[in-house]
């Protein structure tokens, strides 16, 4: 009778937790952990209407001094002659905060960049990097800023599942659907996240996150990687890409300080 009460007792706390109600509270309270490490990222300048332009989203890691971003966010050059200054933006509405940064390296390879604050830290997300743990059909999400700041500093959650686990290029039927970058990228292949959820050109940078863990486990990337996976469709899909947080590590490469982001 008491293996029998327990094996009830087990299956109804197993439904309970799988219910709609307990997994919408879990990820609201995970947003409140993931939110004040999401960061606008643009460019800041007094002299110009309007002042800020923005250009992408990024996430605090490491000791809270570092950003990750998409490296195509960044500007190819800053208007230094009139102060142009690279920037990121943390907090929400009113209570937005500017903060200084400079880009300590970027991996164009993978698409992303690190920068450095300048002055106070921010809370920062653990990066979880072990593509094990990762699963097709999960659940996962992203916070990040959609459609940009028109509509004031308040970041937006996504989520959706990963649908598969894909090289970030495939052979191609045709010499016509060849040109530089797609054949580096035959060259050197990866595995990207595939996800069927809806992400805009402003979300790039944003951080994918398991809602249970809080842990980051991918960097969506709108632009970057669709041009190369889907160069040969006329209508490109409205699919999602993600490229996995192991592929952050290749930024050591970049700057000597990495065992702040990584342990």
């Amino acid at each position: 009778m008491r293996v029998l009460m327990i094996t009830i007792l087990a299956t109804l706390t197993s439904v309970v937790l799988s219910s709609p109600t307990v997994r919408a509270r879990e990820l609201a309270e995970t947003l409140e952990r993931v939110k004040p490490s999401v960061v606008a990222v643009g460019t800041v300048q007094r002299t110009r209407r309007p002042p800020t332009l923005f250009r992408g989203t990024g996430f605090v890691v490491g000791d809270g001094r570092y950003v990750i971003t998409n490296a195509h966010v960044l500007p190819e050059s800053l208007d230094e002659a009139h102060k142009e200054q690279l920037s990121v933006f943390s907090g929400r509405g009113r209570e937005a905060k500017v903060h200084a940064v400079q880009v300590l390296g970027s991996d164009r390879v993978h698409d992303l960049a690190l920068l450095k604050l300048q002055g106070s830290s921010l809370p920062a997300l653990e990066i979880d990097d072990d593509a094990i743990s990762v699963r097709e059909g999960k659940e996962y999400a992203f916070t990040g800023f959609p459609i940009g700041t028109v509509l004031g500093l308040c970041a937006v959650t996504h989520r959706g599942i990963i649908s598969a686990i894909s090289p970030i290029a495939i052979p191609q039927l045709t010499s016509n659907s060849l040109d530089p970058e797609v054949i580096r990228r035959l060259r050197d292949p990866y595995n990207v996240y595939q996800l069927d959820a809806t992400a805009y050109p402003g979300n790039s940078g944003s951080p994918l996150y398991d809602t249970s863990t809080v842990k980051m486990i991918g960097v969506i990337n709108k632009v970057f990687i669709k041009k190369t996976k889907e160069k040969v469709l006329s209508d490109p899909s409205g699919i999602t890409y993600a490229i996995p947080a192991r592929q952050v590590r290749w930024i050591q490469l970049c700057h000597d300080r990495w065992p702040l982001l990584l342990p």
